[in-house]
């Protein structure tokens, strides 16, 4: 279940006001109300195969109950139920989640005192998340993915009241508290993420994540965690093709080929696109050069619905970018939302608030001969979210190649 867009719970629910609620949402689909079509579609497991006719109260419950985290209408409204008894296990436990999040140790530290059973709890969501991978920020509901600047002593205190390091969650599939901690963005804004992955793994946290789980490196390099991912690497993390290349560990890549520099048997071709891939977005010059002089066609390569030059850019990786270029890299192939490199480079320069200097990957593309679409100034003066300067210094670029308002 997609954990975007979940509504939060209130600390006393009423259960009469959500049964009215599913009746509500029930009239407005049948209406043919764009809301609750979307809602509905959004949240509802088999949204595809219904029809106005066919949606019952049944449905919208199902739909309401996934809105909010829970797989069924039943364990929705047993969880109400619970919250309604003053200082259940599940009111303790969800004061718990929010003393996690908030950074609230003394909270925290009562709550566990009172009711050690806590850290071995669980969620009644889906993703069935214990209070120590509420720490990861990420895969749980959305509202909660919050990360405060003590992480790393809720963390431990939820670890000496005897948290289980690798205990799994369900909120990508299998995941660890350490698998979770390496792919969220939010530890690493609060500044905590590699703190919090060295005290997991001091007490005992695996490096290959779950078994049978997804593997971390591969995971936090597709999540945009590059520091992370060679943290991990560097501590011994078993690589991949996938994972050394997206690291910059050419020993390894290089011991995926056989003399004849072909592929070796059993390494997946799609290994090979998506490390290549890493390579670009994290500016690993000596892979990307190893990986073309063996197969040189990856350089146009875009099945998986961008080039190398467009994860180049995503990175902002100016010294990849110009390596690809010169390799043959194609400027105009689009990538799966429609755009160029140059349009990619465009958009994230009037989005991006990662602190990359997209206007630079602007230059490179423009002095390579990228071909400006009409309207690009138009649209660079209206957005209006994107700082002063940054429209200036892009606006600036276009017209000195040539851009005409």
């Amino acid at each position: 279940m997609n954990t975007t867009d979940l509504m939060p719970l209130p600390a006393r629910p009423s259960l009469a006001q959500y049964r009215k609620q599913a009746k509500e949402l029930l009239k407005a689909y049948k209406a043919g109300e764009s809301a609750a079509l979307e809602r509905v579609k959004h949240f509802h497991p088999r949204a595809k195969e219904l029809s106005g006719g066919e949606f019952t109260l049944a449905d919208a419950q199902w739909a309401l109950a996934r809105q909010h985290g829970f797989e069924s209408w039943p364990k929705f409204v047993k969880c109400l139920e619970a919250l309604l008894k003053a200082n259940s296990p599940a009111s303790r436990f969800e004061q718990a989640v929010e003393a996690v999040i908030s950074g609230d140790l003394a909270t925290l530290q009562r709550l566990l005192a009172e009711d050690p059973s806590l850290v071995h709890a669980r969620s009644p969501r889906v993703h069935g998340a214990m209070l120590l991978h509420y720490v990861g920020a990420n895969g749980v509901e959305n509202y909660r993915q919050q990360t405060p600047r003590n992480a790393v002593e809720i963390a431990r205190a939820l670890l000496d009241a005897g948290a289980e390091v690798d205990a799994e969650c369900g909120a990508y599939g299998k995941d660890t508290a350490l698998g979770l901690v390496a792919t969220s963005v939010h530890p690493l804004n609060a500044g905590v993420q590699l703190p919090l992955m060295d005290l997991l793994i001091e007490r005992g946290a695996s490096l290959e994540g779950a078994p049978g789980g997804w593997t971390i490196v591969p995971a936090a390099l597709a999540n945009g965690r590059k520091a992370a991912a060679a943290y991990l690497a560097g501590l011994g993390a078993s690589l991949d093709l996938e994972g050394a290349a997206g690291v910059g560990r050419l020993d390894v890549v290089s011991a995926c080929f056989d003399a004849e520099g072909r592929l070796k048997a059993g390494v997946p071709e799609l290994k090979l696109l998506r490390g290549f891939h890493w390579a670009c977005e994290y500016g690993r010059l000596e892979v990307i050069g190893f990986l073309l002089d063996r197969r040189p066609e990856l350089v146009r390569d875009v099945s998986t619905g961008m080039t190398g030059l467009h994860w180049a850019i995503v990175g902002g990786e100016v010294e990849a970018m110009k390596l690809l270029i010169a390799r043959g890299a194609p400027l105009e192939v689009e990538n799966e939302y429609g755009g160029t490199a140059l349009s990619q480079a465009l958009w994230f320069a009037m989005t991006a608030t990662n602190g990359i200097d997209y206007p630079s990957t602007i230059e490179v593309l423009l002095e390579a001969g990228s071909v400006i679409e009409a309207g690009s100034l138009e649209w660079v003066s209206r957005q209006e979210r994107a700082p002063a300067a940054t429209r200036a210094r892009v606006a600036e670029a276009l017209r000195r190649y040539g851009a005409e308002s």
